[in-house]
């Protein structure tokens, strides 16, 4: 399984960012392959399914993903279930400053403003991705789709972070983010 990892801080608390988060079909706002999520079911909780309609290049595909767990504030798990293994999560964990007023609301910042660490955390299998899944033109490999695609994963998840973190706090600063791979494809 290849791994990717965005992760930074964001000034609200766990609460408010959790249930930020939770709202899953606002996500195509922050990505700019990701036109639709249409919800088939559910309010966010485990067994909620989604229709994600993604465009690239001269390809449309829509996946299905399903909440698999969750544990408010903390985590959202998640899995794509056709066309490919794959799966992840959103973690909110309480994090800043000097740690003046942790509690259940989180930490704060040396100016008393609630702080935390948010993280989308990402597992996939390439080879499992089925050939199946996409209706190509002629003379188009799969591979070659592979190929190109793959590498847009890690700018797609840098994306829907940091603008998921400017409405979260409602400005436009610079976003630090931290991000681990563990993929030589990524």
């Amino acid at each position: 399984m290849d791994e990717l990892v965005v992760r930074t801080e964001v000034y609200a608390d766990p609460d408010t960012v959790y249930e930020f988060l939770v709202e899953f079909p606002r996500y195509a706002r922050y990505s700019k392959y990701l036109q639709e999520v249409r919800t088939v079911e559910g309010d966010g909780g485990p067994g909620t399914r989604y229709l994600l309609t993604f465009a690239w290049w001269k390809l449309t595909y829509t996946a299905r993903s399903r909440v698999t767990g969750v544990d408010p504030p903390n985590r959202i798990d998640w899995e794509i279930t056709k066309d490919i293994d794959a799966g992840g999560c959103w973690r909110v964990t309480p994090t800043g400053g000097d740690g003046a007023g942790a509690g259940a609301d989180g930490d704060r910042d040396d100016d008393g403003d609630p702080v935390c660490e948010v993280a989308l955390e990402v597992e996939f299998d390439p080879s499992s991705a089925s050939p199946d899944a996409l209706d190509l033109p002629r003379l188009v490999s799969f591979d070659w789709v592979l190929k190109k695609a793959i590498p847009l994963i890690r700018t797609e998840a840098e994306r829907v972070v940091e603008r998921a973190v400017r409405d979260l706090e409602g400005s436009t600063r610079d976003v630090d983010l931290d991000v681990y791979v563990d993929s030589d494809q990524i």
